[in-house]
């Protein structure tokens, strides 16, 4: 197998792996002993562009950033193809949860693409609950596919309004 090739496949599986390791670390970790960390995520308390729930996005940074070392200075291919993966994981949750779902920057308000609705959906489930118990939907790039149903049935419903208004007004 090429080295390219190679490189790829453990990025991409370093990314897919990635998401459990979200999924697990938000639901037994963030919600449960690192809570004080993350409570501000869900019931704002401080004023202020960042919470302390942004010390996370260090906590898991130094991995990425160890193994891309290692990859670099120490030239162990299986290192920086891991790191590598780690930081497009980071840069994706970065622009899904923090620009997309939350709005830190106002971009991307008005996406009307099922997949965005869905996890969009999704995060909004996790955040009704301001404790840290009972919590729902703790990934953020792969959600339980009833919000993909939610999202396609409401917009056939939204497909289907418009078209009746369209032609009330053509027959009016």
């Amino acid at each position: 197998m090429g080295e390219f090739l190679r490189g790829f496949l453990i990025v991409g599986a370093t990314f897919f792996v990635m998401e459990g390791v979200a999924w697990l670390t938000h639901k037994y970790l963030m919600h449960g002993w690192l809570w004080a960390l993350h409570r501000d995520h869900h019931k704002k308390d401080t004023e202020g562009f960042l919470e302390f729930n942004d010390s996370f996005f260090l906590i898991f940074a130094i991995p990425g950033i160890l193994c891309l070392a290692l990859g670099s200075f120490f030239g162990i291919s299986i290192a920086l193809y891991i790191g590598i993966g780690i930081t497009i994981y980071g840069a994706a949750y970065f622009f899904v949860h923090d620009i997309f779902i939350h709005q830190r920057f106002k971009v991307f308000r008005n996406s009307d693409h099922w997949y965005f609705q869905a996890i969009r959906r999704a995060h909004k489930m996790h955040h009704k609950h301001l404790g840290k118990e009972d919590g729902e939907c703790f990934g953020m790039l792969w959600v339980p596919v009833k919000y993909f149903w939610e999202t396609k049935n409401k917009k056939h419903e939204r497909v289907g309004v418009n078209k009746l208004r369209r032609d009330n007004k053509i027959n009016a």
